[in-house]
Formats: structure tokens, C-alpha cells, sequence
């Protein structure tokens, strides 16, 4: 089994805030590494929040920057969509052979 790979954060107001990588990533298009990270919670629709960031995977301690760019966020969610259909697809064939 593969083993989770998590971060923690102190918020805001001093909590500390445990994330799980979902995956990392480096574009093509960009030539920039990123992190996209859940802390598993919900939101009002009951879909799990997921975030993303540049990282620079050769530095230590691992830095988050903010994603800046419409075409960076794309990029993004044509990663997550594309992730989405293919984990939608391993479940249909599950069911299908049971």
C-alpha cells in the first residue's frame, strides 16, 4: 500500500493543519513544479477541497507559492478533471466485474 504523503501548517489563529499530496507535477508549458493538496474536508456540496501550489522541489524546506496565473489554474484543473474521469472509469469496471 502506498504511504500517504502529508504536510502540516499552522493556521492562522495557531492550528495546526495536517494536508495530504495528492500528486505533484511538473509542466511542460510552464516549467514549473506544483503541489495539488487536500486537507480532506468538504465543502457546502460535500465535494473534498482540494488546493494547489508552485513548489520548488529542490529546496528544503519546501516553500508554497500562490498560484498567479488563469492559465496556470487550467492547467490545473484540466490535470484533476482528467484524474477524475480516469478514477470514474477504474470504478465503473470494478462494478462491472463484480
Amino acid at each position: 500500500m502506498d504511504e500517504k504523503m502529508t504536510f502540516k501548517v499552522t493556521d492562522e489563529n495557531g492550528k495546526e493543519v495536517e494536508f495530504e499530496v495528492l500528486f505533484t507535477f511538473e509542466s511542460d508549458e510552464t516549467k514549473k513544479n506544483y503541489m495539488v493538496y487536500t486537507d480532506n474536508t468538504t465543502d457546502e456540496e460535500g465535494n473534498v477541497k482540494v488546493y494547489a501550489a508552485i513548489y520548488k522541489p529542490d529546496v528544503e524546506p519546501t516553500v508554497l507559492e500562490p498560484i498567479e496565473t488563469e492559465k496556470e489554474w487550467k492547467i490545473i484543473e484540466t490535470i484533476l478533471n482528467e484524474i477524475q474521469e480516469q478514477a470514474k472509469e477504474q470504478l465503473a469496471e470494478q462494478n462491472d466485474e463484480q
